[in-house]
């Protein structure tokens, strides 16, 4: 968005708001509307930057309209009274030196946690780097998880979807190595170890039990590639075996599609290798209303980064003041409840879930005419009267 405009944006916004302090008197809860991942349950304190009782965490503004998303996350953060401060590092596809890459690193690796706008890759030239493998691998990101809930409201062709995308994160088609061997001929190396086939399973596994799912179901192409998922499969029906009371099975990965998108309701939880986890966690996220209203982690050992569900940039959306800012807030709803804001998390997704459900405040892509200004603004006066208690 243009500097000016996204100013003026930001400056109505900022006089609909009563200038409240930062406490909090919300109960604790996630209600029936929560689309996210309850927080993590740690034995020891996990690492977080926070100074004065607040935590700073990493934005990485990525292409297109990531920048606007994330200043209305918080902008929605402020009058929340969310106690994070943000440490902003402007990051993209024009951005790819050594320097802008390890300033990432060394952020979210201070900080331990971070949310991300979406960084373009130029498929166009041989040797640009992935910035957001290059943030993946290097923060040993292992698992990507999508939840792809259907949501009351909007209107899609299959209603009650409820179905949790884990996908391998380092490694696949995404080990970036390849070359060519003589000129018009590529060899392209994909990478599968039992190490990370057998971590994603069982961090798929442990997914399921504690969030009471029934079955988890791996995804493959072992019919063809019989040694890289073979081995993948293999991993996966081992760690099956620790889990009795989870369903198990397995289908490969072209059926998978298929069946995705005609019977989706057979699904729960999906273990997948990299790129097959990246294509039907697009899939199926377009059969709950497509990339704007759908949130995402990579979760790693010892960080966490947040971003929109699908990787797309929005570079057609940006500066219009129409893309769909849900999917976004949900992240950032989906961050506070992993580093312990539960309270906060609940109360804007509560608010964000009411003005898209209940009073159709809608962008177009969910067919309405509501501009991205216009949603966070109805958002903001959802969560006045829930702070009604906080004094100027």
């Amino acid at each position: 968005m243009a500097a000016p405009m996204q100013r003026s944006m930001l400056k109505l916004l900022r006089s609909t708001s009563t200038g409240l302090k930062r406490s909090f008197c919300v109960s604790n809860r996630v209600t029936a509307s929560s689309f996210s991942v309850p927080s993590k349950n740690y034995s020891t304190e996990p690492h977080y930057s926070k100074y004065g009782g607040r935590t700073t965490v990493t934005a990485l503004t990525g292409d297109g309209v990531g920048p606007e998303l994330l200043s209305y996350v918080q902008e929605v953060f402020r009058n929340a009274g969310v106690p994070v401060d943000f440490e902003e590092l402007e990051i993209n596809g024009s951005t790819t030196d050594e320097n802008t890459l390890r300033s990432a690193l060394l952020s979210v690796q201070r900080n331990g946690i971070a949310l991300k706008g979406n960084i373009e890759s130029k498929f166009d030239e041989p040797g640009f780097r992935s910035m957001n493998v290059e943030l993946r691998t290097k923060l040993e990101l292992f698992a990507s998880v999508v939840w792809c809930k259907s949501i009351p409201g909007v209107y899609t062709r299959h209603k009650g979807l409820d179905i949790i995308m884990i996908r391998e994160n380092t490694e696949g088609e995404y080990s970036n190595l390849e070359y060519e061997i003589v000129p018009g001929c590529i060899e392209n190396l994909k990478i599968i170890t039992e190490a990370k086939s057998t971590k994603i399973a069982k961090y798929a596994f442990e997914f399921a039990k504690t969030h009471g799912r029934k079955k988890v179901t791996a995804i493959h192409k072992a019919n063809i590639m019989k040694l890289g998922d073979g081995l993948f499969l293999d991993s996966c029906r081992k760690v099956a075996s620790e889990y009795p009371d989870i369903a198990f099975n397995d289908m490969i990965v072209d059926n998978a599609s298929m069946q995705m998108v005609s019977k989706p309701h057979q699904f729960d939880v999906l273990v997948m290798p990299n790129l097959y986890g990246n294509i039907l966690s697009n899939i199926t996220a377009g059969l709950v209303g497509g990339s704007g209203v759908v949130s995402g982690m990579n979760i790693g050992d010892d960080y966490a980064v947040f971003e929109m569900g699908t990787r797309s940039s929005g570079r057609s959306l940006k500066g219009k003041n129409i893309a769909n800012p849900t999917g976004m807030l949900l992240a950032s709803c989906d961050m506070l409840d992993y580093i312990g804001y539960n309270s906060h998390a609940g109360l804007i997704r509560d608010s964000v879930m009411k003005v898209m459900s209940e009073d159709k405040v809608q962008t177009p892509d969910l067919g309405g005419q509501a501009t991205t200004l216009e949603v966070v603004q109805a958002i903001i006066e959802d969560i006045k009267p829930k702070t009604s208690s906080w004094k100027q």
